[in-house]
């Protein structure tokens, strides 16, 4: 059977080098005589991995020596508590913007914490735009400062931050991760789950300002406290070794193809193939508003239910799966992340020209 274009939100197509590069690997790592899933956390050659990976990821995202690294389990959904047990320690107050379902869950988790307030929320419009923000609503004392970057479920993103002046930035970055460059100073941490843009499932990457470090709760449990981990670099309990050394690969392959400025140029080629295409359809529309789509995540539907239904059908049996939107907005999205390659969306555009042609 030949591979399909997977058009999935998470988990997500990987880069089909890093994944010969893994099969070639399965039995034997670099000689050693074992699969990276066998090998101790503990062992010199897995230190090796973790430590390359690191290595990695700060050359290409430019990370200063005064952000620690994690690489952590629980996903992004587990941050939701740490964040503010580990840093709404001060006043005991932050500020949520509301974008989408992940900055909701986010927000709810944080309110039984402390004193949290939503400054902005696009929840009026099924969540298609970025809120533009008042500086003056803002909690001059807040903790911390909280965005969802890019919502997958959505498909918007931000391009511009806001201003918080001296409250730390949080962002989780998780569909957004590696997809082009990020100014990583203009944050007091951003982190992410993995599995849609650096590697499968079960890995999370936090990178943390070393000064928010230290001041969590008395009630914060070990494993999710972050100097916990920061102290033991990422090695306090088994981390998930595989998914590390997969990390690892995808790293070494946006290296070799160019780092992240390369990145950004292909996605940004992908997606206007898409976007324009829905911009000019009779049949397809985009449902967010253009200046706050996504490069990653491009939800789009038709005027009608069954029309939509029908169409991912199709598509599936053409190989072009997981097209299907979120269960709760509905018709279609396309999640075109680093490894989609440009001809996957084409592929994509060919079959909705001819679907519509034929469903006129």
């Amino acid at each position: 059977m030949s591979r399909v274009y997977n058009f999935s939100a998470g988990p997500s197509m990987l880069p089909e080098p890093v994944l010969k590069q893994a099969a070639a690997e399965m039995l034997d790592y670099h000689g050693c005589g074992q699969s990276v899933m066998e090998m101790s956390h503990r062992s010199k050659v897995f230190d090796d991995i973790i430590k390359g990976a690191e290595a990695l990821l700060r050359e290409l995202m430019n990370i200063p020596d005064n952000y620690k690294v994690l690489f952590l389990q629980g996903g992004a959904s587990t941050q939701f508590a740490a964040i503010p047990l580990n840093f709404m320690n001060g006043s005991g107050k932050a500020d949520y913007v509301i974008t989408g379902q992940w900055a909701k869950k986010a927000f709810a988790e944080a309110q039984k914490y402390g004193d949290v307030k939503a400054v902005a929320s696009s929840a009026d419009k099924t969540f298609s735009y970025i809120p533009k923000l008042d500086k003056s609503t803002f909690t001059p004392d807040a903790d911390y400062f909280y965005i969802c970057m890019n919502n997958t479920i959505y498909g918007t993103v931000y391009h511009e931050l806001p201003d918080t002046g001296k409250v730390p930035l949080i962002a989780d970055i998780s569909s957004c991760f590696l997809s082009e460059p990020l100014d990583v100073t203009k944050f007091g941490m951003v982190y992410g789950g993995a599995q849609k843009n650096v590697a499968p499932a079960g890995l999370t990457i936090c990178i943390i300002r070393e000064d928010l470090l230290g001041n969590a709760r008395d009630i914060t449990p070990t494993m999710l406290n972050y100097k916990v981990h920061a102290d033991a670099n990422s090695l306090y309990n088994t981390p998930p070794c595989y998914t590390i050394y997969i990390c690892k690969l995808v790293l070494e392959w946006l290296k070799a193809n160019g780092g992240l400025e390369a990145m950004k140029e292909r996605n940004v080629k992908k997606a206007k193939l898409l976007y324009d295409f829905l911009d000019n359809s009779k049949m397809f529309r985009g449902t967010v508003v253009p200046e706050d789509r996504s490069l990653m995540n491009v939800p789009f539907v038709t005027d009608s239910d069954e029309l939509n239904a029908k169409f991912v059908k199709e598509a599936t049996d053409a190989g072009l799966v997981n097209l299907k939107g979120h269960r709760t907005v509905g018709g279609m999205r396309a999640s075109i992340y680093n490894a989609m390659p440009y001809e996957g969306v084409q592929a994509l555009v060919d079959f909705m020209a001819k679907f519509e042609k034929e469903n006129a």
